[in-house]
């Protein structure tokens, strides 16, 4: 444990470092946070190598705050995680800063290396109220990154929300602890664990209710993801890539240290209703994502849908558990776990590639992007790879988790019984379809709008490349989403041994096999070879540019204008739009959207009605849970705390009647 607490005290003078260097505030955060994470990288791998389990308990005068930290292998592989996120971010974040040079950097600084100290305490605090600690300073850094752009339209607002909601789920998280303190007579997991087994059915399911509005919430899964939206778009894009990247995974965490560790699941019903909502999730971001414009948002909207992909994994291995069906319980969650990992990986990537874009044209509007692949190739190229990557397309990390999410349900709809079983899990089978489906047409919209035709503002035409560090951090990860398939064998071994590690996986046969790069599920029930479908892509492309240069190397080249209906140039409002890409699915959806048009005309002069300069058309999606939920929530908090304030009159004799009634009522509570 010297080398990880050595790392995070590295991490701390960085910190510190920074708040006290306000000139080189940006180099010092950068270099301590990415020495710290390769420090990290390399306890986590050798936890991970060694299969043991490291624990360290620091007592205090006070019991109930005792510190207690676990490296189990799940812990490893979420520091290493962390560590491997951490280390391209953070080198990007030395550069991308420029973009922020008259705000306070140095402070910026001292909160962005805590963000990582408590992401890294979090998953190794093995103690209720210190992990709770933790995950508050974890949240409050975070409303800072949020909050850091003050100044710009909508943060103000994006940060109170998100306050609010990461409140909310703390509540529910301490109701959770304390009404396990109370029948445990401890904070310890361990101690927690090892009394589960005498949970009433009921009191399971009170904590399971709180466990997942408390770290679903914080997951960003629906409907308690009203602030992912806003928060993520609002902070800057490297600090974007974190919390989309690394802290929404927090919650994903306690998920499988919850449910499959500590509180492992005794009735299938808790594992459908994860399954349910991970479909869900996994549907409506996708849904709402098609119809942003803002890229940022856009890509916001994604973390929803990965994050119902990953809890479609994590429940069929909830119900397979609860069946007694182990082998296809350990497969449903390798495949939960394995896209948690891909997930981190390409979607930091598209935000830094996000960020790059933004920093040369100063705006999150893909209206005013396009042709940017001629000037800013190689951010053209991460981001196509970040952009195949997500939309689950081989030889791509992406493609090869959601291929084992689709094997564990389909087996589930074999091996289940009854008329619900199935149904749900065909349910999960449509549901993960369709994303992938909508997630291929959005992320067409978002590479082709932001790369692709011509430029469509004065930013865009005048932009240039971003520098080394950009492209170097961008290119770390887009090389991890090509690695991550190439060795996904060794991916799926390892991470099948960290499900065996679990409470609830221990002992449990293997589905899957891995021989020369191939992953088997069963007994041939299905397989895949990345390594044959990269090296047959590789074989199909080179065929094909050896017979177009053979066809085409003795013709002359003559170029000429091109057929544009009449007119003599073309401009770039001649190109689709992002309402006009997206309006076709935004109308097949319209149940759910329930879209508004907006639609704006131009003429000439009031006489030529026929002749319109311009036409503009803005069609716009509602948002249900604000309009239904939230809204009327925040109406009646309102209204109530204006009762409330009637209480408050001013008169002393008045308070004194308050005092004397809330003692009555102690007593009276004490007594009986």
């Amino acid at each position: 444990m010297m080398l990880f607490f050595g790392s995070l005290l590295l991490l701390l003078c960085g910190a510190l470092g920074s708040l006290f260097s306000h000139t080189y505030s940006r180099f010092v955060t950068g270099i301590t946070a990415a020495l710290a994470s390769v420090g990290l990288m390399i306890f986590a791998g050798n936890a991970l190598a060694t299969g043991g389990v490291q624990q360290l308990n620091i007592v205090t005068q006070f019991p109930l705050f005792a510190l207690s930290f676990h490296v189990d292998m799940l812990s490893a592989l979420f520091i290493f995680l962390i560590g491997l996120i951490a280390l391209p971010v953070s080198l990007f974040g030395i550069s991308y800063l420029l973009h922020y040079k008259n705000y306070d950097l140095h402070v910026f600084g001292f909160f962005y290396n805590l963000f990582l100290i408590t992401l890294f305490l979090i998953v190794t605090s093995y103690n209720g109220l210190s992990f709770l600690f933790f995950w508050e300073i974890m949240s409050l850094t975070s409303v800072y990154f949020v909050l850091f752009e003050h100044k710009r339209e909508g943060a103000v607002h994006a940060g109170a929300v998100y306050f609010i909601m990461t409140h909310v789920a703390a509540f529910c998280l301490l109701i959770a602890f304390l009404l396990l303190y109370q029948r445990v007579g401890s904070f310890d997991f361990g101690l927690i664990k090892a009394y589960a087994p005498h949970l009433s059915l009921v009191m399971y399911s009170i904590l399971f209710t709180l466990f997942l509005v408390g770290f679903g919430t914080k997951a960003g899964i629906i409907p308690f993801h009203i602030w992912l939206p806003k928060a993520h778009s609002s902070a800057p894009a490297h600090t974007s890539a974190l919390m989309s990247g690394i802290m929404i995974k927090m919650g994903i965490f306690m998920f499988f240290r919850i449910f499959l560790d500590i509180l492992p699941p005794t009735n299938l019903v808790f594992g459908c209703i994860v399954l349910v909502l991970g479909g869900i999730a996994s549907l409506l971001g996708v849904l709402y994502a098609l119809a942003e414009h803002d890229i940022k948002r856009l890509l916001a909207y994604h973390s929803i849908e990965n994050i119902g992909i990953i809890l479609l994994g994590l429940g069929g291995g909830m119900i397979f558990f609860s069946l007694g069906q182990y082998p296809l319980a350990v497969l449903a969650i390798v495949a939960g776990l394995f896209h948690t990992i891909n997930h981190a990986v390409f979607k930091s990537l598209l935000f830094l590639g996000a960020g790059a874009v933004m920093h040369q044209v100063h705006t999150r509007d893909m209206e005013k992007f396009g042709g940017l692949i001629k000037t800013m190739p190689y951010t053209a190229l991460f981001f196509l790879v970040g952009s195949i990557a997500i939309v689950g397309l081989p030889p791509l990390n992406g493609f090869v988790s959601e291929w084992l999410t689709f094997q564990s349900l389909i087996k589930g709809i074999l091996i289940s019984s009854g008329s619900m079983m199935p149904t749900i899990f065909i349910l999960g089978i449509t549901a993960l379809a369709f994303t992938g489906g909508l997630a291929g047409a959005c992320f067409v919209k978002a590479f082709a709008l932001t790369f692709l035709a011509r430029p469509r503002s004065k930013e865009a035409e005048h932009a240039r490349e971003v520098g080394p560090l950009f492209i170097g951090s961008m290119g770390i990860l887009a090389v991890l989403c090509l690695m991550l398939s190439i060795f996904s064998g060794f991916v799926v071994l390892l991470l099948t041994r960290v499900v065996q590690s679990l409470s609830a996986g221990k002992g449990a046969v293997v589905a899957l096999s891995t021989v020369q790069g191939t992953l088997t599920v069963g007994n041939g029930f299905g397989a895949v070879s990345l390594p044959f479908i990269i090296a047959g892509i590789v074989l199909m492309v080179g065929m094909g540019w050896l017979g177009v240069y053979a066809v085409a190397r003795k013709r002359k080249e003559i170029r000429r204008m091109i057929w544009s209906c009449g007119y003599t140039q073309l401009t770039p409002r001649m190109e689709i739009t992002t309402t006009g890409f997206a309006r076709t699915l935004i109308l097949i959806f319209k149940g759910i959207f329930q879209p508004t048009k907006q639609d704006k005309i131009e003429y000439v002069d009031i006489k030529s009605r026929y002749q319109p300069l311009s036409r503009t058309i803005t069609l716009q999606v509602t948002n249900h849970y604000e309009k239904h939920i939230y809204y009327p929530l925040h109406t009646l908090f309102f209204e109530l705390s204006q009762q409330i304030k009637k209480v408050q009159g001013g008169n002393i004799g008045q308070y004194l009647f308050y005092i004397f009634l809330t003692l009555i009522g102690l007593l009276i509570w004490v007594r009986y």
